[in-house]
């Protein structure tokens, strides 16, 4: 039987931007402090979503999809690009990989090596909790800017083409911030850097070096607001093993095999993103050069 529409992700694309349309327009005329928190809200849900469009939600056309989440509330992701790495990622016996996973953190030794003493300390830094969510933004984005920017120079057209896609997706949200809102943009900017540490907080610890593929991605049972936020995906390993089910199916399927789960990935497993803050705010989770990477393999 061919699949509806996904109502409930509708839904929530409707409510993520009812939200920041009426935070940079009337919210902002009463709090700032507040629009800026429900802007970050917005933009941290929208990606999210986007996540979802890219795994095929909420419709089958992922042309419609796409153009569900074109306006860039977090502006610095070109969809195409997300898309693209995020797919990559999904190799699960690649995942951490210093070069095959575009999404982990973990160096090359060898990289790591040579790196000036100021690279590593930001590196140590950005390895606790508080560090991801204060300088993480920031680290990452040089970071992914820097790599495509590699990459178009050596004549990548699909990178390329990712980056001019994402021309309008920005177009249409700095015309609404400087034609419509009356949200100042130094307050949208902020909410913007705020809504992509939230999802540094997501990201932190949902993979870990280890030496069979399945016991690198993480389950953190929190099923209230972040559980909303991320969209199930604190359940990482259930949305790893089932990258086709949508959000809202995902703590079902979770809770008729709980055991399953920490079966596969060996027990990785956190009671919420208090008890991840309670272990690693200022200390870090694991070290920064691949523990164990050797001669392009993990063993």
């Amino acid at each position: 039987m061919k699949r509806t529409a996904e109502w409930p992700t509708l839904v929530l694309l409707a409510l993520t931007y009812g939200t920041w349309v009426a935070a940079t327009i009337w919210v902002s005329q009463f709090s700032v402090g507040l629009a800026i928190a429900l802007c970050a809200w917005a933009a941290a849900q929208h990606s999210s979503l986007t996540h979802e469009a890219l795994h095929g939600h909420p419709t089958l056309n992922p042309v419609i999809n796409a153009a569900l989440v074109l306006p860039a509330l977090s502006l610095v992701v070109p969809y195409l690009r997300f898309r693209d790495m995020h797919l990559a990622h999904h190799q699960d016996e690649s995942l951490t990989d210093p070069y095959d996973d575009p999404e982990t953190n973990y160096l090359d030794p060898a990289v790591w090596d040579r790196l000036p003493r100021w690279r590593r300390a930001l590196c140590r830094i950005n390895n606790t909790l508080a560090g991801r969510l204060v300088l993480g933004p920031l680290l990452g984005q040089i970071g992914f800017m820097a790599t495509d920017w590699r990459l178009i120079r050596s004549g990548d057209q699909r990178v390329l083409a990712g980056w001019l896609l994402h021309i309008p997706a920005v177009a249409c949200i700095l015309w609404w911030m400087t034609a419509v809102a009356t949200l100042p943009i130094w307050a949208w900017l902020i909410s913007v850097y705020l809504s992509l540490s939230l999802l540094k907080l997501r990201t932190f610890l949902e993979h870990r070096a280890h030496d069979c593929a399945t016991a690198r991605t993480a389950i953190v049972e929190d099923s209230g607001f972040f559980g909303m936020l991320f969209l199930n995906n604190n359940l990482h390993v259930v949305h790893h093993l089932h990258p086709g089910v949508p959000w809202y199916a995902l703590p079902t399927l979770y809770r008729a095999g709980a055991q399953h789960y920490l079966n596969v990935n060996q027990g990785y497993r956190y009671d919420s993103y208090l008890d991840v803050a309670h272990k690693y705010l200022f200390r870090t989770k694991d070290p920064v050069p691949h523990p164990i990477y050797r001669d392009g393999q993990d063993r």
